[in-house]
């Protein structure tokens, strides 16, 4: 669950830190008095996008914090230590998100620093949002499939993960085949073209490294008269009588008396005979050196016809010889593939045929998966909707697989795949006996869309494991004993995860376990939110003005007493009886 909320310079919020506990609880408030801003920073928290917008004026960054609590068993701890983030299971979870003036913002869990997407990983298996026009989701039937696909991961996901492969691999062979049946007249124009490169490129027999060290030997020829004369010039003045010769006779007089001072003298003997015989060597190496330079202008010439003609080739094909000879091996693949293009397109189109055929069979598989499915999610929907006044609906997920004349034809049909499969999801209802089952967007009113949505994630919630679920104002649209029902609603939900609810209804309000007033102050001349916990006596004078506006009197204030009184009675009643 969450434990504790800290935010600081968030649009009105200067400065706001709460603690929560577990069950349900409301936030309540005059509109436009920052609830939403509450909502906003769990967003953030939850690894959503932020704005230097949402930076209180005059400040340099926002900051929220928030501290989880989970159990060992939490499936978000397998998904932080996958990312390589640190966490003991036994201790709680912390996320920290700044926002700066200047754009940017900073994400950290338990103090490591994290990417944007890392945190929405982890925020998605922690917080579950449900703003004011979600709802609307249900009058668009493309996103039905979706919600469908969600409660029935635990059957559809394995089925829908391999038909997903098997589509990806299905629509590369597939454009692969297309590319080469749509590519005749330009493939005969580039076949002659690559025949000509390929002559051209194997007729210089080029080899790796080849310009190098052909430019390395040219400079060596072209100067070789001048080497030659230079490294003689050096050999016979260090091999002379004032080289390695006078070197000799001083070192000759030097053994001589280095006897008299062997502490002295003979060290620096010792390292006049190194010096001689290592230069000693140097001059013989100059010596051969110098024997083998070479004075060749035929081959002169032949090197600077061989680099004009790869200097040809690299204005054409490539920077150097590397490059020349992978381009020559690209588009000998290439013309090979040209040369045998029939026979590449019979292999494809078999392979293309074989995939198609696993691909049905896989998103037929899928289709029946969802009925399953699809008859279990309609029914537990219908028994959620009884306890929400409306125990008379009927509600159906409709599953059509429709042929499409322009789709893939398998054994006489004409099939319409995509990424999700065949399928394609309505949900039906029928709000009172008698009347034919409709698509939502023709038949449900905005209660009948809060309370469908209601039961859908309330059902949700008993298999997605999420532990904190946010309610923006889901009662919008309801009053009596509709509001009622969401309130008990909202109230058993809270028994299996943490629930949060925005609302303006004193029916949600008092069925609360925790109720926060959010309210504007001013100070200093700035306006600014603050989150306040209510006790007794603070939860009947708040419910006493959502129930009666400005004017609070006696009676609403005795209104509000037996509505928290009638409230809380329902509550052990449930606690005795489950």
């Amino acid at each position: 669950m969450l434990v504790t909320l800290s935010i600081r310079n968030l649009a009105v919020v200067e400065a706001v830190d709460v603690q929560f506990f577990p069950g349900f609880h409301v936030l309540t408030g005059e509109t436009g008095a920052g609830k939403s801003i509450i909502i906003d920073a769990l967003g953030l928290i939850a690894g959503g996008r932020g704005s230097a917008d949402l930076i209180r004026y005059g400040c340099d960054k926002s900051e929220i914090e928030a501290l989880f609590d989970l159990p060992a068993g939490h499936p978000v701890w397998m998904t932080l230590e996958r990312l390589g983030i640190e966490g003991n299971r036994d201790e709680h979870l912390l996320i920290r998100r700044e926002l700066t003036s200047q754009g940017k913002s900073t994400a950290r869990i338990n103090g490591q620093l994290v990417n944007l997407s890392m945190l929405r990983e982890i925020g998605e298996q922690l917080i579950n949002i449900h703003g004011q026009h979600e709802h609307q989701s249900l009058l668009r039937p493309d996103r039905h499939l979706g919600l469908l696909d969600t409660y029935g991961d635990h059957a559809i996901g394995p089925i829908k993960r391999k038909y997903q492969d098997r589509y990806g691999l299905f629509m590369k062979v597939e454009k692969e085949l297309n590319e080469l049946l749509e590519s005749s007249q330009k493939a005969y124009q580039m076949l002659d073209m690559y025949r000509f490169q390929l002559e051209e490129i194997a007729a210089a027999q080029l080899k790796e490294g080849e310009d190098e060290w052909l430019a390395e030997e040219r400079v060596k020829l072209s100067h070789s008269e001048k080497m030659m004369d230079s490294v003689s010039g050096a050999y016979e003045l260090l091999y002379g009588s004032q080289g390695l010769e006078s070197i000799s006779r001083a070192l000759s007089r030097l053994e001589d008396v280095s006897a008299y001072d062997e502490k002295g003298l003979k060290p620096l003997v010792e390292q006049l005979q190194s010096a001689y015989y290592q230069l000693e060597d140097a001059v013989f190496q100059l010596r051969d050196y110098r024997d083998g330079i070479e004075f060749n202008p035929e081959r002169l010439d032949e090197i600077e016809q061989r680099l004009n003609m790869i200097s040809g080739l690299r204005r054409k094909y490539g920077d150097n010889v590397e490059q020349i000879l992978a381009y020559y091996k690209r588009i000998g693949q290439e013309t090979e593939l040209l040369e045998n293009k029939d026979e590449h397109i019979e292999g494809l189109q078999k392979r293309r045929n074989k995939l198609l055929a696993e691909l049905v069979e896989t998103a037929e598989e899928l289709s029946y998966a969802r009925k399953q499915c699809a008859k279990e999610l309609a029914s537990q929907v219908e028994d959620e909707l009884k306890d929400l006044q409306m125990e008379r609906t009927k509600l159906e997920v409709r599953l059509d697989q429709l042929d499409d004349p322009n789709g893939y034809e398998f054994e006489g049909r004409r099939f319409r795949l995509g990424k999700q499969g065949m399928d394609t999801a309505e949900f039906l209802i029928s709000p009172n006996p008698g009347e034919p089952l409709r698509p939502l967007a023709k038949i449900a009113s905005g209660g009948e869309l809060s309370r469908m949505m209601l039961a859908m994630k309330s059902i949700f919630a008993r298999h997605d494991e999420i532990p904190v679920l946010i309610f923006d104002e889901v009662d919008t649209g309801v009053s009596g004993r509709a509001a009622q029902s969401i309130a008990e609603k909202l109230y058993i939900l809270a028994k299996s995860c943490q629930v949060f609810s925005i609302t303006h209804l004193p029916q949600v309000a008092c069925m609360a376990d925790h109720q926060y007033l959010i309210e504007k102050k001013l100070d200093d001349g700035r306006t600014m939110t603050q989150v306040d916990p209510l006790g007794e006596e603070g939860r009947v004078k708040e419910l006493a003005r959502m129930l009666g506006g400005v004017e609070i009197t006696e009676k609403t204030l005795h209104h509000a007493q037996e509505m928290l009184n009638l409230a809380e009675a329902q509550k052990a009643q449930r606690r005795a009886s489950g």
